[in-house]
């Protein structure tokens, strides 16, 4: 396996950062990124470091969340006491409650396991990413001109966040959003806008942890130079720097509504990819 180079970890990180959380789809950018990197004899970067690249941008969620967690995570402690106790306060604490709304809207999830390698295998398909990001630009387009909603954690139904899990599962296709899918579906929902890109967010910590599991598996498996580590955490460090900075930048835009603008941007990079492809092809 060819030595990944520091700027190549860089460029890498820097993509993860920003289309991780961007709705435009860090799958999808991050397979064409490999594909063109590979087309330039760098290489393909090994799966360790796409592990490490999801534990970067997962650094920037706490980071920016850190109020909801910690408190989720005392609500959590509490709640235990409370069925201990026999005491569980009705209606539930907010943050109690988000934690069982996160469960059972991570539990569609489960239904793509058994599709795990075919799904990671579309990755290669460059024609599927490009129009995968093409029907991302029409979910981006459509969420801009649903009515805002007005629900919150405290109002969420389990119907609601079903739903959204299941815009998740279908985001690990790549190509799709899991950010732009789960968005769009909570606005459908009736989630109020800041609170459609919080537990979106919030989300994507379990499922995030979840697939850095089952990859960890594959690249221990494949073999990991722990000589390339520190080349690697130059990728994860510009990836969780970037990745925050870009949470900042995506609640102000869901307040205003705009996620049309990148909806334009999906249509033209899908386009884009799939002429660039195109010509490769049937150049070569």
């Amino acid at each position: 396996m060819e030595l990944l180079s520091l700027l190549t970890s860089i460029v890498l990180g820097f993509i993860q950062g920003v289309s991780e959380f961007l709705p435009i789809s860090s799958s999808g950018h991050l397979a064409i990124a490999e594909y063109v990197l590979g087309q330039t004899g760098l290489g393909t970067p090994p799966d360790f470091f796409d592990v490490l690249l999801h534990l970067g941008t997962l650094v920037a969620v706490f980071a920016a969340y850190w109020a909801d967690i910690k408190a989720m995570v005392f609500e959590l402690f509490h709640g235990i006491g409370d069925l201990v106790h026999h005491s569980t306060p009705t209606p539930l604490p907010p943050a109690r409650r988000m934690i069982f709304l996160i469960i059972v809207g991570t539990l569609p999830l489960f239904a793509v396991l058994p599709f795990k390698d075919k799904i990671e295998g579309l990755s290669s398909n460059i024609y599927f990413v490009a129009v995968a990001l093409i029907l991302t630009g029409c979910l981006l387009f459509a969420s801009d001109r649903v009515r805002r909603g007005r629900k919150t954690e405290r109002s969420a139904t389990m119907l609601d966040v079903i739903l959204v899990g299941i815009g998740q599962a279908i985001a690990t296709c790549p190509g799709i959003s899991r950010s732009g899918t789960t968005i769009t579906a909570g606005c459908f929902v009736g989630f109020e806008r800041k609170f459609a890109v919080r537990f979106s967010f919030l989300l994507s910590i379990p499922a995030v942890l979840g697939a850095n599991i089952l990859t960890l598996k594959d690249a221990a498996e494949a073999g990991i130079n722990w000589g390339d580590v520190p080349v690697y955490l130059a990728g994860v460090l510009v990836a969780a720097v970037v990745g925050y900075g870009c949470i900042r930048l995506l609640k102000m835009i869901a307040d205003k509504g705009k996620f049309g603008w990148f909806a334009y941007y999906c249509w033209a990079m899908g386009l884009l990819t799939l002429v660039v492809t195109f010509v490769k092809n049937t150049t070569a």
